[in-house]
């Protein structure tokens, strides 16, 4: 069994290379686009991934079938290869290829070097959720179930954490000190009831934490 360790990636000006334009493709192209360079390469394109084309998120490359030296040099720039084809032995050759070539591989079918999991975002806060591949549905449960608990509030909270942080380095000297009305804030109730009135009454309500 692979030994998968969470990180966050900055893929910025990084290529994902996609081989396939059916539902997964698009899923894949979808969770990838605005992070990365993505490049679908197909037969056919869903609309989808047209519109997001269009839109110039991602890039299109219609081919036939492709030679193992095509797939190669299809891959050349990739940071990660996505195959997600319906074939399943294209699939495989074309991990098989990526893999020879030292990129990473993202598999839909089987277990690859990388996990895509799912996904909460509250502004700065990202939670990534994966039963490395067992069971997408409970995956879905739990990102359902936290997206419950993680309001977005708590994107909030971390935008006005991050400022208050910022304020106390040129106000108070002690970092103890700093991290105790960091926690203050946090710890109180008035400021989260704010946040459904504006952001700006929340940020007022806890800048006292720093006067007192």
């Amino acid at each position: 069994m692979n030994d998968f360790l969470p990180l966050m990636l900055d893929l910025t000006g990084k290529e994902i290379v996609i081989f396939g334009g059916g539902a997964v493709g698009e899923r894949k192209a979808s969770f990838f686009s605005g992070m990365a360079e993505v490049t679908v390469i197909s037969r056919e394109f869903t609309p989808g991934l047209t519109k997001l084309s269009g839109n110039g998120k991602i890039k299109l490359i219609k081919v036939n079938d492709l030679t193992d030296e095509e797939i190669r040099q299809k891959m050349k720039n990739a940071f990660i290869v996505i195959p997600a084809t319906s074939d399943a032995n294209f699939n495989e050759r074309t991990a098989s290829i990526a893999e020879n070539s030292g990129k990473l591989v993202n598999r839909v079918d089987d277990m690859g070097d990388i996990i895509v999991p799912s996904v909460i975002r509250r502004g700065d806060i990202v939670i990534g959720i994966s039963t490395l591949g067992r069971s997408p549905a409970l995956s879905k449960f739990i990102r359902q179930r936290l997206e419950e608990i993680i309001t977005p509030e708590f994107g909030l909270m971390a935008r006005l954490q991050n400022e208050m942080r910022e304020m106390l380095k040129s106000r108070v000297r002690d970092q103890k000190e700093r991290s105790e009305i960091l926690w203050n804030i946090i710890n109180d109730d008035d400021v989260w009831n704010a946040f459904d009135e504006s952001y700006e009454k929340a940020y007022n309500i806890a800048f006292k934490h720093i006067e007192r």
